[in-house]
């Protein structure tokens, strides 16, 4: 059970890595022609792209994590992303160094598509932040995390790599209730919505249903997450070191409480 317990934490961790472009796959297939861009292409796009692309990467993540145990110049240069990719290549010589050096472009290039969400995300949250020019709230989140980075070079990586799986219990709580609004609430009254509407109050659910839901995943999820810092009472069920269910428990609870209260929620407020 502690191995069971194990693979199912590494499996958590490797889903929350995954799992947070669903929240911003809306910002890019925007801009995909609607008559083009069918959902079956959509789906399959994207299963495809992350799968092709996480795929590799979780493989040569668990090589080299297993090789610390056996090659001395890899336990030598620490579990450290940076300096273990760098010993990994060293057989390859200069093409292992060329090698290390477009993974930590890649590294770069994949802050772009967090940056161009994050000005959308800072606008949507009420409307004086609207006001305020995109490109602004994009210049101002590189000049944070610029910041952060120089500051906290030392200790900020294993920090931030302990935080990643908790990116993975919100989002599986905002996927339950939105996938439940789609296919249950909205398929039989208006299941293409409507889009004029996004920024009308009056016209847009009241959010009482799905507030809620969301509290009570966090809940589960919390009872039943697994990390360094804290272990829920229900993950130490699971073998000798626990394990981490707290997206599994967290989805399923999110999902089983919203449809009663959203069901609830439109009887009572029509919304």
């Amino acid at each position: 059970m502690t191995l069971v317990g194990n693979r199912l934490s590494f499996f958590s961790l490797c889903l929350s890595s995954s799992v947070t472009y669903s929240s911003c796959a809306a910002d890019y297939f925007v801009y995909c022609d609607p008559k083009l861009a069918t959902r079956g292409k959509v789906f399959s796009a994207t299963l495809l792209g992350l799968t092709c692309s996480f795929a590799l990467c979780f493989t040569i993540g668990c090589g080299l994590a297993s090789g610390l145990h056996s090659n001395p110049a890899w336990a030598a240069a620490g579990s450290g992303s940076g300096a273990l990719i760098v010993a990994g290549y060293g057989g390859l010589g200069a093409f292992g160094k060329l090698c290390s050096v477009i993974a930590a472009i890649g590294l770069v290039s994949n802050m772009v598509p967090p940056v161009y969400c994050c000005g959308i995300d800072v606008q949507i949250l009420g409307r004086y932040p609207a006001l305020v020019p995109r490109f602004i709230w994009n210049a101002l989140a590189v000049i944070i995390f610029t910041v952060c980075a120089l500051a906290g070079k030392n200790e900020l990586s294993l920090i931030f790599m302990n935080f990643l799986a908790l990116m993975g219990y919100w989002v599986v709580l905002w996927v339950a209730i939105s996938l439940e609004e789609q296919f249950v609430f909205r398929r039989r009254k208006d299941p293409k919505y409507n889009w004029s509407d996004w920024n009308l109050q009056d016209k847009l659910p009241i959010g009482l249903a799905a507030f809620a839901a969301f509290f009570l995943g966090w809940v589960a999820a919390i009872l039943s997450m697994r990390q360094i810092y804290y272990t829920g009472p229900l993950a130490r069920l699971v073998g000798t070191e626990g394990a981490d269910l707290g997206n599994f428990l967290g989805f399923g609870v999110a999902g089983l409480t919203y449809l009663p209260l959203r069901w609830w929620e439109l009887r009572i407020f029509k919304r």
